[in-house]
């Protein structure tokens, strides 16, 4: 299966198209996400670097081909974005560790035959 075939090209027609059917969440997103990408206590560089860490985490290969971007537009070195990926794995990878205390609660709980 070609990559295009599993994540098939966003185009503006394609983005219409999901608006179309949904102008008033569209507009509800849009006005949040660009609130929440917006300066603030963050700057947007470092937003956009916590956007490509998630991206990989939630492994959604949109988001991670337009928050790379987006943090190259801010200012963010290509080592920066590694970084963040590298920061993502991280988590991911520790995550499935200290999920490591529920098994181990249930291996000492439990009673075999």
């Amino acid at each position: 299966m070609e990559n295009q075939d599993l994540y098939p090209v966003t185009t503006n027609e394609l983005l219409d198209k999901k608006a179309a059917l949904a102008p008033k969440n569209v507009e509800a997103w849009r006005n949040f996400s660009k609130t929440v990408f917006e300066a603030g206590a963050l700057d947007e560089k470092t937003k956009q670097l916590i956007a490509v860490a998630v991206a990989h985490v939630t492994q959604c290969p949109y988001c991670i081909r337009s928050h790379s971007k987006q943090a190259m537009r801010k200012g963010a070195s290509k080592e920066e974005i590694m970084e963040a990926i590298w920061v993502a794995a991280e988590m991911r990878a520790g995550a499935a560790y200290a999920h490591a205390t529920i098994a181990m609660d249930e291996m000492e709980n439990t009673k075999t035959h």
